[in-house]
Order: C-alpha cells, then sequence, then structure tokens
C-alpha cells in the first residue's frame, strides 16, 4: 500500500479530510505504483516561474514548462509577465492565455504586469485584468518610484489582488552580478549588496500597512529582508514572502565560475542562509517557489560575469529540498509539504483538486540536467548527489507524467 508523505492524511481544498486509500481509489493508473517505498504528495504549486511564452519560446514556452513541471511534482504554477508582449491589459493578456490553454498540461495561472511595459512608468489595466490573472507583479524589475508603487497597492487593493513584488534598488546595483562578498573580492567580481534587496522591502512594507494592500515579496535572500518581514507580520501587516531552494541550500562559498551560478539575487553569504532557514522555521517565510527561469546554453555559457540571470528549478525542488532539509532534520516532511502546497494555495486562492504525485525517495543519484524536459539546462544543482524521484503525476484526475 502506498504510503501518504505526510502522514496518513491529508487536507483538501474545502478543508475537508481525505484519507489516502480512499483518495488512490480515485484513479485506477496507481495500480502499478503501489510498492511499500513509494510516498504520495498533493499537487505541488509554484507561484514564481517564467515560462517565456509568448516572446521567447526559444527559452522555454507553455508546454516544455509544464511538462518540466509535471516532472518535478507540481500541478500548479503561476507565470510571469516578462513577455512580450507583456500582459498588462486585456489584449496582450488573451496572446498568453491562449498559448496556455492550447498547451498547457497542468494549471498555469499568468500575472498580470503591475506597470505598462513593465518600465515602471505608469499602472497597467489593474482592474481589465483582475478577474483574469492570479495577481500583479513586474518580477524581473524593481519598482523604482514609491508614489508608484503606492498607487499600484491602492488598486490592487481595490481590485481585491495581490502585488507581488521583486525588490530591486537600482541605484544600489553599481553593475554587481553576484553577491558582494568574500567570492567577489577575492575573484575581481562586481558585488550586488544586500541593501539593493531589504530597502526596497522596508519600503514596501510601510505602504503596505498604509494602503492595506495584500503584499507579497518575492525571492527573498538576505537576512535583513527576513528580519523586515517578520517584524511586519508582527504589526499586522498584510504580507508573505517566499525564497527558493538554491538559496536555502547555497551559499556564495559555492560559487563556480559558470553561468549555472548566476540569478538575482544571487547567492548570498553563510549568514544571510541561516536566516533564511530560520525564518522557514518560525513562519516568516510562508512558502518556497523557484523562480524557475530557463535561458538557453549560448545565453548562460559566458561565465558569472556575462551570463544571463537565472536558473532552472522545477525538476530539481522537490529532491533537493527533501535531501538537504527533511533528511537533515532542519524541517518535518510536513513543513515542507506546508511550503511547497498549502501555504502558495491559500495566500494566492489556487484549489487543490485530484492533484498528486508519487515518488520514490529511496535511491540516491546525481542531477543530469540533460534528462530535464525543460528547454533550459542551467542548474546549480548539477552534478549533486539527491534522493527523490518522481514517478507519477496527476492533475485534475489525468496523468500528466509518468516516468
Amino acid at each position: 500500500m502506498l504510503k501518504n508523505g505526510c502522514g496518513n492524511s491529508f487536507a483538501v481544498s474545502d478543508g475537508s479530510t481525505v484519507v489516502f486509500r480512499d483518495f488512490l481509489s480515485k484513479d485506477a493508473t496507481l495500480s502499478g505504483f503501489l510498492s511499500p517505498e513509494y510516498s504520495l504528495f498533493p499537487g505541488f504549486c509554484d507561484v514564481h516561474v517564467h515560462f517565456r511564452e509568448p516572446g521567447f519560446s526559444y527559452k522555454e514556452t507553455i508546454e516544455s514548462g509544464s511538462m518540466a513541471a509535471a516532472h518535478g511534482g507540481y500541478t500548479a504554477v503561476c507565470t510571469m509577465p516578462n513577455l512580450n508582449p507583456v500582459p498588462d491589459c486585456t489584449e496582450s493578456l488573451a496572446v498568453e492565455e491562449k498559448a496556455i490553454s492550447d498547451c498547457g498540461i497542468i494549471n498555469v495561472y499568468p500575472y498580470g504586469a503591475v506597470t505598462v511595459g513593465e518600465k515602471g512608468e505608469r499602472l497597467s489595466d489593474i482592474e481589465g485584468m483582475k478577474g483574469r490573472v492570479v495577481a500583479f507583479s513586474d518580477d524581473g524589475r524593481g519598482i523604482q518610484s514609491a508614489s508608484l508603487m503606492r498607487e499600484a497597492m491602492v488598486a490592487a487593493k481595490a481590485a481585491g489582488k495581490i502585488i507581488a513584488a521583486h525588490c530591486e534598488d537600482n541605484s544600489l546595483l553599481c553593475g554587481g552580478y553576484i553577491n558582494a562578498g568574500k567570492y567577489a573580492a577575492s575573484h575581481g567580481h562586481a558585488g550586488i549588496c544586500a541593501e539593493s534587496e531589504w530597502r526596497p522591502i522596508e519600503r514596501d512594507l510601510k505602504l503596505a500597512a498604509e494602503t492595506g494592500c495584500a503584499y507579497h515579496v518575492c525571492h527573498i535572500s538576505t537576512a535583513e529582508s527576513v528580519s523586515l518581514i517578520r517584524k511586519a507580520k508582527a504589526e499586522g501587516v498584510n504580507v508573505t514572502c517566499e525564497t527558493a531552494p538554491h538559496y536555502l541550500i547555497l551559499d556564495d562559498g559555492c560559487l563556480e565560475e559558470d553561468g549555472r551560478f548566476k540569478m538575482n539575487p544571487p547567492l548570498r553569504s553563510e549568514r544571510d542562509r541561516e536566516a533564511l532557514i530560520e525564518g522557514i522555521t518560525d513562519g516568516t517565510i510562508d512558502m518556497i517557489a523557484t523562480d524557475h527561469a530557463p535561458h538557453s546554453a549560448e545565453e548562460k555559457s559566458k561565465g558569472l560575469a556575462g551570463s544571463a540571470f537565472g536558473v532552472v528549478g522545477l525538476e530539481t525542488a522537490f529532491p533537493a529540498l527533501y535531501t538537504y532539509l527533511v533528511k537533515t532534520g532542519t524541517v518535518s516532511l510536513y513543513k515542507l509539504m506546508e511550503l511547497l502546497v498549502y501555504n502558495p494555495r491559500k495566500r494566492f486562492g489556487i484549489p487543490l483538486g485530484i492533484d498528486f504525485s508519487v515518488w520514490d525517495l529511496s535511491k540516491a543519484y546525481r542531477v543530469d540536467p540533460e534528462s530535464f524536459l525543460s528547454k533550459g539546462r542551467s542548474t546549480p544543482f548539477a552534478g549533486m548527489e539527491l534522493y527523490g524521484k518522481c514517478l507519477l503525476t496527476v492533475c485534475g484526475g489525468r496523468v500528466v507524467y509518468k516516468g
């Protein structure tokens, strides 16, 4: 009999409890997977991915991104709007919606852009798009104007939607591309200071408190960010946040002269990594998102200085987190399910239906990017030994991945 990865039962979206034995009986395809070594988990949810379509399909498509998600046990993802056309009005949003309708094999929820063209100059059609997007974000670019961010929060509050912010102060970047730490100093690289992230968070938390907007902070990476959000939550600010697997497992001491270690924000110090771990254990950090950001091999072949920002993560997220957080006793398996399933779905209003995945957690293997279903191959976890192989993913009662 299959065992449930979270115990012998789990909650579904309507708040009821379904014993896994009954749950499994709804899909006969599982008959070939019944084994004591296999574990079942509810469908993972990632609120921060880049599927690149429309506009950049050579990097990823809705189809390839969906396949990668299913391979990683994800049945729901939220796609960021740095596309072409940018979904900043109903007409441009419709282009992405058609691609999702035609090619999505899991549940794909689009973001709307906060500003027109993600240029940070004037607001997008928040009112017009509100019923068709999961939330609003200018991910990939920080909104530099406090007054514009306040205007966006007021509009989002009126629309009943979340603002999900990429927090980055351009005036503090100074041409940096990795963390401003020991590795950057000793290898002659331009560094990105922690303040470039936490200073905009500090600004936005005050605005969120003032406006009452539902505010979500994307991919936090610094100790100061954790402290600011912890304090804001204690004061009653309507804020949630995410971090990514690579920030919890790696730090800038792991850097190599390879584009697969370049992402934005960058891998930070060991002190920052430890603060992020504390943030997930005490509930300050609500969820883990991959920031899955594929690029072509050429775009990632130019070292730390010249490569594009971004790494892929959907196909390694659960195995990496299970290996380095659960097996080490840092967090429980149920806590990991809160971070990957329940918290993101609750915050963003994403239901959990007959969505689950089946895993073999017993055998170690080395990550081979050539086995990915994503078009992207650039991952800092390449070659690492992990536990956790996805055998089957079911979305809406339908098999979407079978290993």
